[in-house]
């Protein structure tokens, strides 16, 4: 699965949600994203326009322009059907460090983070 976003909006330590840390975006098709965990849960919640899941195990993978979610076969509803969700973003270069800051807090002790920023 593949979405397009003009820019990806993190929040590493939202204090006025109890510290959750979250990443979303909206497609240039309407379509909405959301990956959110407190600190005291063992699991990542995403949300695709609407419809929650709660994982673990995830694999992201972060560069300038792609963000690249994998989970496992067995989660696939929680995106459609699919394993993985490919996200093409624009976000600017000074917004990247918020962004691989809440991505480290969602999936510390609970999934994998590999930055491949430069």
């Amino acid at each position: 699965m593949q979405l397009t976003t003009a820019h990806l909006i993190a929040n590493p330590c939202d204090d006025e949600e109890d510290n959750m840390a979250m990443l979303c975006c909206h497609s240039d098709k309407g379509e909405m994203f959301l990956m959110t965990r407190y600190p005291d849960e063992d699991e990542v919640e995403i949300t695709l326009d609407g419809e929650p899941s709660t994982l673990d195990g995830l694999k992201v993978t972060l560069s300038a322009e792609r963000l690249l979610i994998e989970i496992g076969a067995a989660d696939a509803d929680a995106l459609n059907g699919d394993d993985h969700l490919e996200i093409h973003h624009s976000t600017a270069a000074s917004d990247m460090p918020e962004v691989e800051e809440t991505l480290q807090n969602i999936l510390k002790g609970t999934g994998t983070y590999i930055s491949q920023l430069a």
